[in-house]
């Protein structure tokens, strides 16, 4: 695995809806995104660069000596973003990105190691993402929580906020009033329910090519780009791992909960 060349790209900007200008807020000694930045620099990428649309956001990365480019403020996504650096850097077709969220300062270096490998091993796959298997109803129920069916292949078949896939026999039972029952707990625990983790790995031709596709009907309803690569008939191989991710930042509330985490230590700092 060590032997997989790949770099990082770190998406990021400052109008985040649930809680603005949330890359540079501090957490511990320095700003969230450079927390990120530090952290891919650990998996052994060759390199790791932040692409932003804020010359705040640049100025900073150059304060911590972390390579930045400035990208179009128009792109909806962080996908459309990487695609343009895709382009500006002139990456060959079958260079592998890791696509590193600039909200997760938490991040594992060795899952970014592991997601490129594990799109290396699948040529046939356009990108990779990863997931875990869940069995909480509370956890399958909550549309925030994002799920992937996957083949005997390892390929996604869909991803959903929506229970997938639904349990037929047990779910209309446990719909009323009445809340979560023990046997539908019981009978969860036995599905296999995973929850989508929301970084991936591409090859750079097809960063490029994401750019030119129309964005999916299902893209829209489900509020996941990810969906545009399906759409468009694209395969998406999984990486399925028993280890949780520690939760990033959306909310305030969550920006809180890092940095306590901060404060009492890391096991992997």
């Amino acid at each position: 695995m060590n032997n997989i060349r790949f770099d990082v790209a770190i998406p990021a900007r400052l109008q985040s809806t649930r809680l603005p200008e949330k890359a540079l807020a501090h957490i511990d000694d320095k700003p969230m995104v450079i927390h990120v930045a530090h952290r891919a620099q650990k998996s052994g990428a060759q390199r790791t660069i932040i692409a932003t649309d804020s010359a705040r956001i640049v100025e900073c990365a150059k304060q911590y000596n972390i390579e930045v480019i400035l990208t179009a403020e128009s792109h909806v996504c962080g996908t459309d973003r990487l695609a343009e650096l895709a382009t500006k850097l002139d990456w060959a077709d079958d260079q592998i990105i890791v696509n590193v969220q600039g909200d997760e300062p938490l991040i594992d270096p060795t899952l970014i190691q592991e997601l490129a490998a594990h799109l290396a091993a699948h040529p046939s796959c356009a990108l990779a993402s990863a997931a875990h298997p869940i069995s909480s109803p509370e956890e399958i129920f909550n549309p925030n929580t994002v799920k992937v069916v996957i083949n005997a292949k390892g390929h996604a078949l869909y991803f959903s906020r929506a229970p997938i896939p639904w349990a037929r026999d047990a779910w209309p039972d446990v719909m009323g009033e009445n809340g979560f029952s023990a046997s539908k707990a019981a009978y969860v625990s036995e599905l296999p329910v995973y929850r989508h983790i929301g970084i991936y790995a591409y090859r750079a031709d097809f960063l490029r090519r994401f750019a030119t596709l129309t964005p999916s009907p299902l893209e829209k309803v489900e509020a996941l780009e990810q969906l545009r690569a399906l759409w468009h008939g694209e395969s998406i191989a999984i990486y399925v791992t028993d280890k949780a991710p520690i939760a990033g930042v959306d909310t305030a509330a969550d920006l809180e909960r890092v940095r306590t985490l901060f404060k009492q230590g890391l096991p992997f700092a």
